[in-house]
């Protein structure tokens, strides 16, 4: 198999504490096998406070792509802005999400395949359920907003946690698992998805 080594990227998946309620992880882990990612680390937690705040404190531009995220949000709806200060707000909402990621079990995952920060963040759908696309995990599972969740001063309830890119997993990974908790092996059908001339089809 050419190349395999670089179609095994790794990504971090979370069913947050909502999806883990709501009994959804079966479904979450069938929309990425389905597709042909290969689970590589499982693990259920219930995480600490210290622990849920150094997840979100990885990306030194969190604040800023939050914030300006939800800013847009609320603009394109004809809202008016949660605040003055796109940073300053999602400082705010950081300050709340350890508490939620804290509240009850979650389910960590480490998902490999060819491309697959990029694979499970479309599956996954955007981070607003109300605006991701039907077809989604967040689209078809969750009916959580911006507003909704700004009106009630919580973090928004959408499922699921995934890597946005392969230096943020890779980061990620190494805060919720350690190197022997994820595993290397073969799966047959992975001939079929990285094998260049499917040899061994036919007998």
């Amino acid at each position: 198999m050419k190349n395999y080594d670089l179609k095994q990227e790794q990504t971090l998946v979370i069913v947050k504490p909502d999806g883990v309620q709501r009994d959804l992880v079966g479904e979450v882990i069938k929309r990425y096998e389905q597709c042909g990612l290969k689970l590589v680390g499982l693990k259920m937690v219930i995480p600490t406070k210290d622990m849920a705040l150094k997840h979100y404190s990885i990306d030194p531009e969190w604040a800023i792509k939050s914030g300006t995220k939800t800013f847009e949000s609320y603009k394109a709806k004809g809202l008016p802005l949660p605040g003055k200060d796109p940073v300053e707000f999602a400082e705010g909402i950081r300050r709340k999400l350890p508490d939620f990621m804290s509240s009850g079990p979650v389910v960590s995952m480490v998902w490999q395949g060819m491309g697959a920060v990029s694979i499970v963040r479309k599956i996954t759908g955007s981070t607003e359920p109300l605006t991701s696309l039907p077809g989604t995990i967040r689209g078809d599972y969750t009916i959580d907003s911006y507003t909704a969740a700004d009106t009630d001063s919580r973090a928004v309830r959408n499922i699921i946690h995934s890597s946005g890119s392969v230096d943020e997993a890779n980061k990620e990974i190494a805060i919720w698992f350690d190197k022997k908790e994820i595993l290397s092996y073969r799966l047959v059908s992975e001939e079929i998805i990285y094998d260049v001339n499917l040899d061994g089809i036919l007998e």
